[in-house]
């Protein structure tokens, strides 16, 4: 399974963050008499975040994302208990088919009806399974999405960004407006870990450490 991925994927949602505290600025563009190039009105504040490195030290994200390596790992051994319990019974058939066990053509059928049955039951199994990690892994991106834009919105009421844009998104940029170090240490201050997060002794979340 592969949600996971998907989970650092959904991400991507709050990648690109705007602002517009200051509208009543003079427009970003205006153009240079003369010439038709646009420049960027020498009032606008913009900043930076690189969202890998963002991700890779926020506590939140990293408590959910074990969480989910944890029910991805427990949907994997379902599966495979259950994938070898019916392994066991197809060949347990298959043996008795070679050998004749069977008293009629009609009791053939039968079983292979009922292992068909089983079939479509673990098939069914494996999609609601990696459904459920698919919605739960939607939820939190969902939910590092709302934290992190939370947080941007109260740190800029003293920063006054016009735009805080993804590093991502930019090809080129001096690094004195990348702002995910303040960022990261803000995110992290504000993160208290949830109980439920801190349960297993053995194996705790980064923020339990």
């Amino acid at each position: 399974m592969k949600c996971n991925k998907i989970f650092v994927t959904v991400l991507a949602v709050f990648a690109l963050l705007s602002f517009t505290q200051c509208a009543n600025k003079p427009a970003a563009n205006t153009v240079n008499e003369g010439t038709d190039t646009p420049t960027f009105n020498q009032g606008l504040k913009i900043a930076y975040v690189d969202v890998d490195s963002l991700l890779s030290a926020y506590l939140f994200y990293q408590d959910l994302a074990e969480q989910m390596l944890r029910k991805e790992e427990n949907s994997r051994l379902l599966l495979t208990e259950e994938a070898e319990k019916l392994q066991k019974e197809i060949d347990d058939f298959n043996k008795k088919l070679q050998n004749n066990v069977f008293s009629s053509q009609e009791r053939v059928n039968q079983e292979q009806n009922r292992l068909l049955k089983k079939q479509q039951e673990f098939e069914a199994l494996e999609a609601k399974l990696s459904n459920e990690l698919m919605i739960e892994s939607n939820k939190n991106a969902e939910k590092v999405s709302e934290a992190v834009n939370s947080f941007l919105k109260e740190y800029n009421k003293d920063k006054g960004f016009n735009l805080i844009l993804s590093k991502a998104s930019i090809m080129l940029a001096d690094e004195s407006m990348d702002i995910t170090a303040e960022v990261i240490e803000g995110l992290n201050a504000n993160y208290k870990p949830q109980d439920s997060f801190c349960y297993n002794r053995y194996y705790p979340p980064k923020s339990c450490r």
